[in-house]
């Protein structure tokens, strides 16, 4: 693989500053977040007051610790705009992401808030091996989702060229990696296999094309994932992280001359490590669920916003700002496909609006080859057991599921009863996938 290591002029001043003039930093920035929020957003003055605290009683970063968590559901219940701290008109962007309840969390962008997000994904990238000058090819998927618009604003930021071919069409992107030959690309890891399968589909050595890094992000992937690609392309293999309640892609990101962890840019986001049963903090080291709060969002401010993510906090190495190990699982029962969040709750709507199947689910998770799958068991109704009736309404979930939630699942259509009842809470996900 090519050495991709930054040279030292390739680093901003804050990328290796010391810890006091980080902590220094965030103090500032803090004390200023918490204010706007209170200010701004009612919810959040309302919570303060409910927990009384006010923002001038932040006097050190510690002092966070006595402020009021902020969960997905604040966003659901103040749907759509109640969470943004200035006037609507001055809101640049929106992006969404989908809920449990068919409606989306939106999030919203001021003219600033776009160009720090630019400016992160530009230095995510930077800390991934890409350079000005570089050729970039974004396979996240473009539109409400925020992985597609951040790559590409952060690709122009870097100077670096963007194309932007967004997600599908694998037989496109094969072509364009092929005949442009880019140098990186953006994309799902799980995706990439797909890239990767049809590489092999038309007899190409995927180790000739022209890809030094690819930048994986949206979905967790392991260290063994990691290494087939990195072999398969004789390429970097780099983990993003981001999730739109905060900003997007570019939170945190791994240095490509280390991969040993991704580096938090603490400088716009504060990181804490809580235990997700009792929200209390734990040390330094120890796993927990990641909790962020926006040091410098004008649109919509999050302070200790729960993220579900269980990681550890690590001291920094490539960089003076402390890494987070790659995430390792969630606290709740979201699950993510392909880049796709998705909770049980969002397949219940649509097997209660099919005909010809009982209100009895579960949802089985597999490997399908190299990439995670979904099947959906359910039970036809007495009325409609019959083969032809089985096949239409297997048909007729799968589409829904499809459009409603933007993910491709198998559904299997048992015959009546074929479902175990449960005698208490439901077992909503069953995970048959490998172990390890």
């Amino acid at each position: 693989m090519k050495d991709l290591s930054p040279k030292a002029d390739d680093l901003e001043v804050i990328e290796t500053a010391s810890t006091d003039e980080i902590q220094a930093l965030q103090l500032k920035r803090m004390q200023w977040s918490l204010k706007h929020a209170y200010e701004n957003v009612p919810m959040y003055k309302q919570r303060f007051d409910a927990a009384g605290v006010h923002p001038d009683d932040l006097k050190s970063l510690g002092d966070l610790a006595r402020f009021p968590f902020t969960h997905k559901d604040d966003l659901r219940k103040n749907y759509p705009f109640g969470m943004f701290a200035v006037p609507r008109e001055k809101i640049m962007r929106l992006h969404a992401s989908s809920g449990t309840t068919g409606k989306p969390t939106v999030v919203g962008y001021t003219a600033n808030d776009i160009d720090v997000f630019a400016d992160m994904v530009a230095r995510s990238l930077r800390a991934a091996g890409v350079r000005r000058g570089d050729m970039v090819h974004s396979a996240y998927g473009y539109g409400l989702f925020t992985g597609g618009l951040g790559a590409h604003y952060g690709i122009e930021r870097l100077g670096a060229t963007v194309v932007p071919v967004s997600g599908g069409m694998t037989t496109r992107q094969v072509t364009l990696i092929e005949d442009f030959k880019p140098d990186a690309i953006t994309v799902t890891p799980s995706y990439m296999l797909n890239i990767l399968e049809e590489f092999h589909n038309r007899g190409l050595d995927p180790r000739e094309c022209s890809l030094n890094v690819g930048i994986f992000g949206a979905e967790p992937w392991t260290n063994a994932m990691r290494q087939q690609v990195e072999e398969a392309f004789d390429m970097h293999a780099v983990d993003i992280y981001g999730l739109s309640e905060i900003m997007g892609p570019g939170v945190a990101n791994e240095c490509v001359e280390t991969k040993d962890g991704l580096h938090i840019w603490e400088d716009h986001f504060y990181p804490e490590i809580i235990n997700p049963d009792t929200g209390d903090l734990v040390a330094d080291g120890e796993m927990g669920e990641l909790v962020f709060t926006t040091l410098t969002k004008e649109g919509m401010p999050m302070i200790r916003y729960r993220t579900r993510d269980l990681t550890r906090l690590l001291p920094g190495t490539a960089r003076s700002m402390r890494r987070m190990e790659k995430i390792t699982g969630r606290s709740d029962d979201m699950i993510i496909l392909r880049g796709v969040n998705l909770f049980p709750t969002q397949i219940e709507e649509q097997v209660l609006a099919t005909g010809g199947i009982a209100p009895h689910y579960y949802i089985e998770r597999y490997r399908a080859g190299h990439m995670d799958a979904l099947r959906i068991h359910v039970e036809a109704l007495p009325n409609a057991a019959d083969t032809l009736s089985k096949t239409a309404a297997a048909r007729m979930l799968a589409k829904r599921i499809k459009d409603a939630v933007g993910v491709s699942t198998e559904v299997n259509v048992g015959d009546p009863s074929s479902v175990a009842r449960s005698q208490g809470k439901a077992v909503r996900v069953v995970d048959n996938r490998p172990k390890g």
